[in-house]
Formats: structure tokens, C-alpha cells, sequence
């Protein structure tokens, strides 16, 4: 990689400065502050932010937590699970995601855990297995929507999984709409706002269920993502910001 660049790790000491990529010129937000408090619990508990910067301008970040502590809905102890990985804008191209992803490798080598994983989907808001595949990442379980479970081992032992109840936790949520939520992306206040409006205003009655903690996210979320989702009679409407192609979907459905 010929580009200039710096990648800088964010710590409970520089997180005020630094940010966490997301959100970062709209600091007064619920959103932001949300993660913000979020991410102060979660530093102790091995959570890693690492910023790609050109100059001062902050192009792309990795989020990587112990399996242990993931807010993804996947078994992965011993394993770091990446949670987020995103390059934006004129940047997308010039190798920084797998710059940061060599830097997540590196870590877990350093820590002795068994590899890397990553929830990835071909929809929106998680990232594309395409960066991983070449990146030494090899595809070993799916979910339905559809999630691909992705690992690249840098020791021994289990593999990690998806678990296999999803039409159980679908179903906990009973008869009607319900948005499952959680603090670990700061667009989510706004998500959850916009989808409740979109739902209320073609005459559903919504409930909101905010899961406040990793292990109820694993045990609980109806989907790999973990911390969205609108679940509509026992089936998962969408795991993402209701966009366009979600809405008439549902238009279509009540119609």
C-alpha cells in the first residue's frame, strides 16, 4: 500500500478525542452519546477500536471484542469477534480494510486467541464477505436472511457457530411487531424511531425491546446482527434502517 496513512487505537484515555468513528460530528446526539457510555463499559472487557486516518481526516475503522463479551448472536470463546468493519467514501480501495484487518490478526496472535470472526451479510450493515475471504477468512456456517459466519484461525480449537434456534427466539416475541434493539451502534436510536413511525403510521401497534447486555443479545436477538431487528409474527422483518425496498415490502404485505 503506497497511500499515506496512520492507524490509531482508541482507549478509555483518548476515546474523547478520538471518537469512534461513527457519529462523530454529531457528538450531542442520543446516538452517540448512547455509544459513547457503551463503549466505556466495554474497554475493560478487551473491546478495540482502531481508526484509519489520512492526514486528520478519519476514513475507516475496525470494532473487535473477545467472543466472550460479543454483542453478535454467534459461540465464538477463545476467538475475537470483529463487530464492525467499515471504509468509506474515496478511501474504499486503497487496501485500509485489510490494513486494519492485519492489525486484528496481529492482536489475536499477540493474545493467543484461536482467530478471528466476523458476522458478515450481503445486505446493508455488516460488511461484505468478499474483504474477508481475501484476507485468509473461510466461510464456515450461515443463518437465514442470509448471514455467512466467517473465521480465520491463528490457533487451535472448537470452531465457532451460529446457534440453530432462530424460529424459537422468533417466536418468543410473540403475535405482532416488535423492534429488538441495543446500545452497540450508535444509529440506532435513530432506526428505531425511524421504523416505529414507518410501522405506526400504516396502523401497527409497535413494542420496543432494548437488550441491555451481550449475553441477552446472544441468548435472546432473533438475528446474527444481534442488536436490530423488527420481528413481525414469529418472522424477521428486517435486521436494518427500514430503507425503500423494506418499505414497500411492507406496503405490499398490508396491502
Amino acid at each position: 500500500m503506497s497511500h499515506h496513512y496512520e492507524i490509531a487505537t482508541v482507549d478509555a484515555g483518548n476515546v474523547d478525542n478520538h471518537g469512534f468513528f461513527c457519529y462523530k460530528s454529531k457528538p450531542k446526539s442520543p446516538g452517540y452519546r448512547n455509544k459513547l457510555v457503551w463503549l466505556r463499559e466495554r474497554f475493560d472487557e478487551g473491546l478495540t477500536i482502531k481508526i484509519v486516518y489520512e492526514g486528520e481526516r478519519s476514513v475507516g475503522f475496525i470494532e473487535y471484542i473477545p467472543g466472550e463479551h460479543t454483542w453478535r448472536v454467534v459461540d465464538a470463546p477463545g476467538y475475537l469477534v470483529i463487530q464492525c468493519l467499515w471504509v468509506v467514501g474515496r478511501a474504499k480501495g486503497k487496501g485500509y480494510a485489510s490494513a486494519l484487518l492485519g492489525e486484528c490478526v496481529e492482536d489475536a496472535r499477540k493474545q493467543g486467541n484461536r482467530g478471528l470472526v466476523m458476522v458478515s451479510s450481503r445486505g446493508n450493515w455488516l460488511a461484505h464477505e468478499k474483504v474477508f475471504l481475501k484476507n485468509g477468512f473461510e466461510r464456515i456456517d450461515s443463518a437465514p436472511l442470509p448471514f455467512q459466519l466467517l473465521v480465520r484461525q491463528t490457533g487451535d480449537g472448537p470452531r465457532p457457530s451460529f446457534p440453530e434456534n432462530w424460529d424459537e427466539r422468533l417466536a418468543s416475541f410473540g403475535p405482532g411487531v416488535t423492534v429488538v434493539y441495543a446500545d452497540q451502534c450508535p444509529y440506532m436510536p435513530d432506526a428505531v424511531s425511524h421504523a416505529v413511525q414507518v410501522l405506526e403510521e400504516r396502523g401497527l401497534k409497535v413494542r420496543t425491546v432494548r437488550l441491555d447486555d451481550a449475553r441477552s443479545v446472544r441468548e435472546h436477538s432473533p438475528s446474527p446482527y444481534g442488536v436490530f431487528a423488527i420481528v413481525m409474527d414469529g418472522q424477521l422483518f428486517s435486521y436494518h434502517y427500514l430503507g425503500g425496498k423494506e418499505i414497500r415490502r411492507l406496503d405490499e404485505m398490508l396491502a
